[in-house]
Protein backbone atom coordinates (compact mmCIF):
# COMPACT_ATOMS: atom_id res chain seq x y z
CA UNK A 1 0.00 0.00 0.00
CA UNK A 2 1.54 3.32 -1.02
CA UNK A 3 2.36 5.62 1.86
CA UNK A 4 1.41 9.27 1.57
CA UNK A 5 3.70 11.69 3.37
CA UNK A 6 2.10 13.49 6.33
CA UNK A 7 2.86 16.88 4.76
CA UNK A 8 0.41 16.10 1.94
CA UNK A 9 -3.02 17.14 3.15
CA UNK A 10 -4.92 16.35 -0.02
CA UNK A 11 -5.11 13.18 -2.07
CA UNK A 12 -5.67 12.63 -5.76
CA UNK A 13 -8.42 10.22 -6.71
CA UNK A 14 -5.74 7.64 -7.56
CA UNK A 15 -4.09 8.00 -4.15
CA UNK A 16 -7.45 7.76 -2.40
CA UNK A 17 -8.27 4.67 -4.44
CA UNK A 18 -4.94 3.01 -3.66
CA UNK A 19 -5.16 3.74 0.06
CA UNK A 20 -8.86 2.90 0.51
CA UNK A 21 -9.10 -0.10 -1.80
CA UNK A 22 -12.10 1.45 -3.54
CA UNK A 23 -12.09 1.71 -7.32
CA UNK A 24 -11.83 5.19 -8.80
CA UNK A 25 -15.27 4.72 -10.32
CA UNK A 26 -16.66 3.87 -6.87
CA UNK A 27 -15.11 7.04 -5.43
CA UNK A 28 -16.70 9.13 -8.19
CA UNK A 29 -20.02 7.39 -7.48
CA UNK A 30 -19.69 8.05 -3.72
CA UNK A 31 -19.02 11.68 -4.49
CA UNK A 32 -22.05 11.92 -6.78
CA UNK A 33 -24.17 10.53 -3.93
CA UNK A 34 -22.82 13.03 -1.39
CA UNK A 35 -20.87 10.50 0.68
CA UNK A 36 -17.50 12.15 0.14
CA UNK A 37 -16.50 15.49 -1.30
CA UNK A 38 -13.57 16.97 -3.16
CA UNK A 39 -12.39 20.30 -4.35
CA UNK A 40 -11.25 21.04 -7.88
CA UNK A 41 -7.80 22.36 -8.72
CA UNK A 42 -7.24 25.07 -11.30
CA UNK A 43 -6.68 22.20 -13.76
CA UNK A 44 -10.11 20.75 -12.80
CA UNK A 45 -8.62 17.74 -10.99
CA UNK A 46 -10.27 16.35 -7.87
CA UNK A 47 -8.49 16.67 -4.53
CA UNK A 48 -9.75 14.92 -1.41
CA UNK A 49 -8.94 15.78 2.17
CA UNK A 50 -7.24 13.05 4.20
CA UNK A 51 -10.49 12.60 6.12
CA UNK A 52 -11.97 11.07 2.96
CA UNK A 53 -10.02 7.89 3.80
CA UNK A 54 -12.03 7.40 6.99
CA UNK A 55 -15.29 8.31 5.27
CA UNK A 56 -14.66 5.76 2.51
CA UNK A 57 -13.79 3.12 5.13
CA UNK A 58 -17.03 3.95 6.95
CA UNK A 59 -19.08 3.71 3.75
CA UNK A 60 -17.52 0.42 2.70
CA UNK A 61 -17.97 -1.15 6.15
CA UNK A 62 -21.63 -0.11 6.22
CA UNK A 63 -22.16 -1.41 2.68
CA UNK A 64 -20.63 -4.78 3.61
CA UNK A 65 -23.34 -5.32 6.19
CA UNK A 66 -26.04 -4.29 3.73
CA UNK A 67 -26.80 -0.72 4.72
CA UNK A 68 -28.19 1.22 1.72
CA UNK A 69 -26.16 4.18 0.49
CA UNK A 70 -29.01 6.60 1.17
CA UNK A 71 -29.03 5.52 4.83
CA UNK A 72 -25.25 5.89 5.01
CA UNK A 73 -25.46 9.37 3.49
CA UNK A 74 -28.12 10.38 6.02
CA UNK A 75 -25.94 9.09 8.86
CA UNK A 76 -22.92 11.05 7.63
CA UNK A 77 -25.05 14.19 7.25
CA UNK A 78 -26.02 13.98 10.95
CA UNK A 79 -22.43 14.40 12.08
CA UNK A 80 -21.63 17.88 13.38
CA UNK A 81 -19.90 20.08 10.83
CA UNK A 82 -19.68 17.11 8.45
CA UNK A 83 -16.81 15.70 10.46
CA UNK A 84 -15.33 12.29 9.90
CA UNK A 85 -17.07 9.44 11.77
CA UNK A 86 -15.21 8.00 14.72
CA UNK A 87 -15.54 4.83 16.81
CA UNK A 88 -18.38 6.27 18.92
CA UNK A 89 -20.29 7.32 15.81
CA UNK A 90 -19.95 3.82 14.38
CA UNK A 91 -21.15 2.26 17.64
CA UNK A 92 -24.21 4.53 17.78
CA UNK A 93 -25.13 4.07 14.14
CA UNK A 94 -24.52 0.34 14.07
CA UNK A 95 -26.78 -0.06 17.10
CA UNK A 96 -29.52 1.85 15.29
CA UNK A 97 -29.07 -0.34 12.18
CA UNK A 98 -29.06 -3.60 14.15
CA UNK A 99 -32.85 -4.01 14.25
CA UNK A 100 -33.18 -3.78 10.48
CA UNK A 101 -30.30 -6.18 9.97
CA UNK A 102 -31.79 -8.67 12.44
CA UNK A 103 -35.08 -8.57 10.53
CA UNK A 104 -33.35 -9.17 7.19
CA UNK A 105 -31.41 -12.08 8.70
CA UNK A 106 -34.66 -13.57 9.98
CA UNK A 107 -36.29 -13.22 6.53
CA UNK A 108 -33.31 -14.75 4.74
CA UNK A 109 -33.23 -17.65 7.21
CA UNK A 110 -36.92 -18.32 6.60
CA UNK A 111 -36.39 -18.15 2.84
CA UNK A 112 -33.45 -20.56 3.04
CA UNK A 113 -35.42 -23.00 5.19
CA UNK A 114 -38.42 -23.06 2.83
CA UNK A 115 -36.72 -22.72 -0.54
CA UNK A 116 -36.64 -26.48 -1.11
CA UNK A 117 -40.41 -26.69 -0.59
CA UNK A 118 -41.04 -24.17 -3.36
CA UNK A 119 -38.59 -25.80 -5.74
CA UNK A 120 -40.20 -29.17 -5.01
CA UNK A 121 -43.68 -27.81 -5.70
CA UNK A 122 -42.74 -25.83 -8.77
CA UNK A 123 -46.00 -23.90 -8.98
CA UNK A 124 -45.35 -21.19 -6.36
CA UNK A 125 -48.98 -21.43 -5.30
CA UNK A 126 -48.58 -23.18 -1.97
CA UNK A 127 -50.94 -21.92 0.70
CA UNK A 128 -47.99 -20.79 2.77
CA UNK A 129 -45.37 -20.17 0.06
CA UNK A 130 -42.69 -17.92 1.52
CA UNK A 131 -41.68 -16.72 -1.94
CA UNK A 132 -45.03 -15.66 -3.40
CA UNK A 133 -46.90 -15.22 -0.12
CA UNK A 134 -44.54 -13.99 2.64
CA UNK A 135 -45.97 -14.41 6.13
CA UNK A 136 -49.01 -16.08 4.50
CA UNK A 137 -50.96 -12.81 4.31
CA UNK A 138 -53.39 -14.30 1.76
CA UNK A 139 -53.68 -17.72 3.41
CA UNK A 140 -56.47 -16.62 5.74
CA UNK A 141 -58.71 -15.63 2.78
CA UNK A 142 -57.98 -18.48 0.34
CA UNK A 143 -55.38 -20.92 -0.96
CA UNK A 144 -52.68 -19.94 -3.48
CA UNK A 145 -53.98 -20.89 -6.94
CA UNK A 146 -57.25 -19.02 -6.42
CA UNK A 147 -55.41 -15.71 -5.94
CA UNK A 148 -54.63 -15.18 -9.61
CA UNK A 149 -58.23 -15.26 -10.92
CA UNK A 150 -59.30 -12.93 -8.09
CA UNK A 151 -56.65 -10.39 -9.14
CA UNK A 152 -57.88 -10.47 -12.75
CA UNK A 153 -61.45 -9.70 -11.71
CA UNK A 154 -60.30 -6.83 -9.49
CA UNK A 155 -58.55 -5.05 -12.37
Amino acid sequence: MPQIPEKIHELTVGQLSARSGAAVSALHFYESKGLISSRRTSGNQRRYGRDALRRVAFVRAAQRVGIPLATIRDALAELPEERTPDREDWARLSEAWRTGLDERIRQLGRLRDHLTDCIGCGCLSLETCVLSNPDDVFGERMAGSRLLPERRRAM
